[in-house]
């Protein structure tokens, strides 16, 4: 008598283990692409990296943040923006609102102040200058969007969609042969069944 064994090494321990983080590296690339890159380029928002710690504990240094537009009557106090320093130039700084006053002709201005700071910044902003109010953020991934700039960035996108279209490739060629292989253990079964 002639058993197959070929079926174990789809149920045994280490198929499992194996298994299991194989689809946990593989939902953890995609979430990571996801949330860096996707997410912020569908909604129209841009990313950013935090570098200092005035905004401990909230935004730490690295976190990586995710701003989107915002209109000048969803301002409010409480509402962390990213703004530039001077409008028109691109050094930016995210910190939140703290207070807002309006001028006799009727020019909002708001005062920010990071998180960790005892005294709100010196300068008032404007609409004009705010880039958006953060619309999510992500703790040490502001390193890798720091590192993905430019022609690294689109590398690592093509890199990491060959990798993947490879593997879900692999999986299904994979699928479909054991699938094959199980029909033909099938029908030689039902056939020495019959000859008997």
């Amino acid at each position: 008598m002639n058993d197959s064994r070929d079926g174990d090494e789809h149920t045994g321990p280490f198929w499992w283990v194996g298994s299991v983080l194989t689809w946990a590296l593989l939902f953890a690339m995609l979430t990571l692409l996801a949330v860096t890159i996707l997410i912020p380029a569908v909604a129209g928002g841009e990313r950013f990296t935090v570098l200092t710690g005035s905004m401990d504990p909230t935004y730490p240094p690295g976190t990586l943040i995710v701003v989107v537009p915002v209109e000048p009557d969803e301002l409010a106090v409480g509402m962390p923006v990213t703004y530039q320093l001077r409008s028109g130039e691109p050094t930016v700084v995210t910190h939140r609102i703290v207070a807002s006053t309006q001028s006799t002709k009727g020019k909002r201005t708001y005062i920010t102040r990071g998180d960790a700071n005892d005294v709100p910044d010196e300068d008032p902003i404007v609409h004009e200058q705010i880039r958006g109010r953060v619309w999510y953020s992500i703790p040490y991934l502001g390193y890798v969007n720091n590192w993905l700039t430019g022609q690294q960035r689109s590398w690592t996108i093509g890199i990491i969609a060959t990798v993947l279209f490879a593997y879900a490739a692999t999986l299904f060629a994979g699928g479909i042969r054991d699938g094959g292989r199980e029909r033909a253990e099938r029908a030689s079964r039902g056939d020495h069944a019959h000859r008997r």
